[in-house]
């Protein structure tokens, strides 16, 4: 039933995400053909990147990363038993929850701040251009309070090989 609502959501997530690397893309384009071709180069195109890659990068780490393609260091749990991995992850959780929890008013307070500036070429506000890190603390804190509820989606159980740099 759940995965019957949240596939589609992940689905228009991972959309938003390929839009916002087709906006890098197009910029990128208009501005090598701006500056080499027609000797006009623009600045918009920049900002424009600059934006597009911000939000692309918070939106996809809060929206279309799934639990078992986060980069993560994970020695310890890896080589610990069931149970021990189930108490570091709960452990793990209540300190992302924590420390985002605590971080969320003062970044409320920041981006709310930032409306009196305005990007330099465009003139976009400054709230909104970083209202995005807002909706990824919260998707962040989601996460783990689901991980909390629900354990970890799959447990890690991958040793590093004798060559990484890991088992060193």
């Amino acid at each position: 039933m759940l995965q019957r609502v949240t596939a589609p959501l992940h689905r228009f997530a991972e959309g938003v995400a390929a839009l916002l690397l087709a906006v890098i893309f197009v910029a990128f384009i208009v501005q090598i053909t701006m500056r080499y071709l027609f000797n006009a180069p623009v600045g918009w195109t920049t900002e424009v990147s600059l934006a597009a890659w911000l939000w692309l990068v918070l939106w996809g780490a809060a929206f279309v990363l799934k639990d078992d393609e986060e980069i993560r260091i994970d020695l310890v749990p890896a080589r610990a038993g069931r149970r021990t991995r189930r108490v570091i992850g709960v452990i793990a959780a209540l300190a992302v929850i924590v420390l985002f929890g605590m971080s969320l008013p003062a970044s409320w307070s920041y981006v709310s701040f930032m409306k009196v500036e305005k990007s330099a070429t465009l003139g976009i506000r400054m709230d909104v251009m970083y209202s995005i890190y807002l909706v990824f603390v919260v998707a962040v804190i989601a996460r783990a309070l689901r991980h909390l509820v629900r354990g970890p989606v799959k447990a890690s159980t991958d040793l590093p090989s004798s060559g990484s740099a890991s088992a060193l």
